[in-house]
């Protein structure tokens, strides 16, 4: 009774890649890159509180860096991101929830997240957030012991 042991080797499935084959996957990273620009403004804000902490003259050493031409290109790439997570976010609330029933009719994904978005947009217009940060700063700045 001689017999050989058949070795086998183990299948290995490539995984170099594996996003880029589908588009299905390749939104999904998108989507998951853009939380990398919510961080980046997160370290930039945090900074600028710690600069604020400083005093005066580190303050406005910030504002001042936050006003040359590589900050401004990247809060405008910065702004893409975010309005991209932002509509990848809306699109899939929905998806996530719970099936919602009025009757005996299903309600529609898109009903739960359209309002979301209209209260969203209605609030960024009430703040007015984009044409009020530079004045915001500004009022900050009276504010910081010398």
């Amino acid at each position: 009774m001689n017999r050989k042991a058949v070795v086998r080797q183990a299948y290995v499935r490539p995984m170099q890649g594996w996003w880029r084959r589908d588009p299905f996957f390749v939104r999904y990273m998108v989507r998951e890159a853009t939380a990398l620009a919510v961080l980046v403004y997160t370290v930039v804000l945090t900074v600028g509180v710690v600069r604020l902490a400083q005093g005066e003259a580190a303050w406005n050493g910030w504002l001042g860096a936050l006003q040359s031409p590589w900050s401004m290109v990247m809060h405008v790439v910065l702004l893409v991101a975010f309005a991209v997570h932002a509509k990848s976010w809306f699109d899939i609330m929905p998806k996530t929830m719970p099936m919602m029933f009025i009757g005996r009719q299903r309600v529609a994904a898109s009903t739960s997240s359209r309002p979301k978005i209209a209260s969203a947009s209605a609030w960024a217009r009430v703040l007015e957030i984009p044409s009020s940060l530079p004045q915001l700063y500004s009022e900050i700045a009276i504010f910081v012991p010398g």
